[in-house]
């Protein structure tokens, strides 16, 4: 099965140009020549922040010691990792190498690097604890590692906090109590809103669950819409009706389309932003001076405080062409002193067992915002809940998210009644289950 190429992509189409004129050069010389030629692999990556910059710096130190070897990063949106990709992949297509986050669903696309390393049980013992998350139920396949560790959880604008003289809520603060703050503030300082939400199934999910909402049947396959989903999903779409949540986030969107919140946090349009630990970065770099700022955590529900730990992933892919050049990259990408290097400029968490328990990172940020931010995001991946930690591994939670994102921004442009919402995601929910012949 051939790979799909992605001309579309400024760094694709300048790495081909190239590699049609060096081929143009050598077409006269014989086979000798083109024996010489390079293995090209190409690797799809999004970001949230600087980490495309760090990646391409170890891509360039990998070619450097692996000179047979060259890597195309082709830098895309992370809407064409949730809605693109997937279309190639199931065409039997594909990169030789992605940055994804639907690590469980798409399990069967990845490529088992087991055969191909020399050393799995260094796999084994530092990624071993969240291989499952990416590979089929009962394999023991390594397709391939996290990138980092994410939790979801909130920031406030410390300033705009201080500023209105509204004291941050503490650690135990619920989640109706950190809405009526910072509606405290957005009033105080003339802001649109009090908060948003990333539009994102996923990033509500710690919040259901804190609500005591549950998805996983007893049979492990999905539940109907409970109450427990319902008590966070009517808050969710009230507060969005009454103008407390930025109401574009979600409503100026359709279908499953991501939107994240920070760049209207960034911009001091709202005071609070429920999102996650990887826009510490981003945060850190586009406010710079511009106003104090902290994690938070996440609001409570009457069942806990719970984010929902996660992460992006690079994995192989099963339709290379390229396998013994994709495990020897991933490798290189696998080492300790590599992932420590990139969680330190990313101001990532990292997925590493042995980098963890060693401790010793040293994050790369001058600002004082960022490591008790880091700090929060450690503390807070001790407070999840039961069924939080159950869906990184579970098979249909994408799934599921969608179909809570898809109803939820109806029921906020009032579309649907919150009724038919609930009724119409079980429906959506049956219809992925029988459309994936289950």
């Amino acid at each position: 099965m051939g790979r799909m190429t992605m001309g579309t992509m400024v760094t694709g189409t300048m790495v081909r140009g190239r590699g049609w004129l060096l081929a143009a050069a050598l077409a006269g010389l014989g086979p000798a020549a083109w024996a010489q030629e390079a293995t090209e692999l190409r690797m799809m990556w999004y970001s949230d922040g600087i980490e495309g910059e760090v990646m391409a710096d170890l891509l360039a130190r990998f070619e450097a010691e692996n000179p047979g070897i060259d890597v195309v990063l082709d830098n895309v949106a992370y809407q064409v990792i949730q809605e693109q990709l997937p279309i190639q992949l199931a065409s039997g297509q594909g990169p030789d190498v992605a940055r994804v986050t639907n690590l469980k669903e798409q399990a069967e696309h990845w490529l088992d690097l087991r055969p191909h390393l020399e050393d799995p049980a260094y796999w084994e013992e530092n990624f071993g604890d969240r291989l499952d998350w990416m590979r089929p139920d009962g394999s023991d396949a390594i397709p391939g590692f996290l990138t980092q560790l994410t939790l979801v959880g909130g920031f406030a604008n410390k300033t705009l906090f201080d500023q209105a003289g509204v004291a941050i809520p503490g650690p135990d603060a619920t989640w109706d109590e950190w809405v009526e703050a910072s509606r405290q503030v957005a009033e105080d300082q003339g802001l649109p809103a009090a908060f948003a939400i990333d539009r994102s199934g996923h990033r509500i999910s710690g919040p259901i669950a804190s609500y005591g909402g549950n998805y996983i049947g007893a049979d492990g396959m999905p539940a109907p819409i409970d109450d427990g989903t319902m008590a966070f999903v009517t808050r969710l779409v009230e507060w969005t009706e009454a103008g407390l949540q930025l109401p574009d986030t979600w409503v100026s969107a359709a279908g499953t389309t991501y939107r994240s919140g920070a760049d209207d946090f960034i911009n001091a349009q709202i005071p609070f932003l429920y999102s996650g630990s990887w826009q510490v970065a981003n945060l850190s770099t586009k406010i710079g001076d511009a106003f104090d700022w902290v994690a938070i955590g996440s609001p409570c529900g009457p069942e806990g405080c719970s984010g929902l730990a996660g992460g992006a992933a690079l994995v192989g892919i099963k339709y290379t062409e390229h396998p013994e050049e994709v495990a020897r990259l991933m490798a290189f990408l696998a080492r300790e002193e590599i992932v420590k290097e990139f969680s330190e400029r990313t101001l990532f968490l990292p997925a590493h067992a042995g980098l963890v328990a060693g401790g010793g990172l040293a994050f790369r940020s001058e600002d004082p915002n960022v490591p008790p931010a880091l700090d929060r995001f450690v503390e807070a991946s001790g407070e999840t809940v039961a069924m939080a930690d159950a869906l990184p591994a579970w098979k249909w939670a994408n799934a599921y998210y969608g179909v809570l994102v898809t109803r939820i921004s109806q029921a906020m442009a009032g579309e649907i009644t919150l009724e038919q919402a609930r009724e119409l995601m079980d429906r959506d929910i049956a219809d992925a289950v029988a459309n994936a012949g289950q």
